[in-house]
């Protein structure tokens, strides 16, 4: 069993193999985006063009059972803390730091699906001129797009003013850059970094 810091337990998704095509795909929506990324990393590594790797979560394991000696299993364990964002790296020499994130909403971006000590990291990666983002996936219409941290900070301030609580998409298409999903590599986020900083 694995606990979140506050106590509470962490429950994986549940997938049901007879579901039909379209609850499949977003079930596992944010499985494939992080395969897709993952694959998309080791594509740049292998081809030394950046090193980019996605951040272990941290966990302290409590409770193992050794049902037999080339077995453990683990039965307790706890996030040891909050994470911050899912990747980071180096590009040209510049620190390179990212979070990607998903939603099946069709007209914007639920800010809800950040945290506190995310946003706070990001701003720090910010002001230290590493090159932060967000990859955002917008699932009902297949569409990705890199948004520029410094992009996301002002709508995430407006909410402690009681503004509103997501980014509408038109901003996203509008502030963000689509990312056109190809083959090798799948989602090829370092053609528009170099767009925007090289």
């Amino acid at each position: 069993m694995i606990r979140y810091p506050n106590g509470k337990k962490y429950q994986p998704a549940q997938t049901n193999k007879k579901m039909s095509r379209q609850q499949n795909t977003y079930s596992n929506r944010g499985m494939m985006l992080e395969e897709d990324l993952n694959e998309t990393n080791d594509f740049y590594l292998t081809h030394g063009i950046a090193v980019i790797h996605k951040k272990p979560t941290p966990v302290q394991i409590v409770n193992v059972d050794y049902p037999k000696r080339s077995a453990a299993v683990i039965k307790e364990a706890y996030f040891k803390q909050a994470s911050t964002t899912d990747y980071n790296g180096v590009y040209k020499g510049l620190y390179l730091d990212f979070e990607a994130k998903e939603t099946k909403n069709k007209t914007s971006f639920p800010l809800q699906n950040f945290h506190e000590h995310q946003i706070n990291h990001m701003k720090q990666v910010v002001k230290q001129n590493g090159i932060c983002f967000v990859i955002l996936m917008f699932t009902s219409v297949q569409e990705l797009y890199l948004f520029e941290a410094k992009n996301l900070f002002p709508y995430w301030d407006q909410i402690k003013e009681g503004g509103r609580k997501s980014i509408p998409k038109n901003d996203v298409e509008k502030k963000g850059h689509l990312i056109q999903i190809g083959l090798h590599p799948r989602i090829d986020y370092i053609k528009i970094i170099d767009k925007l900083y090289f």
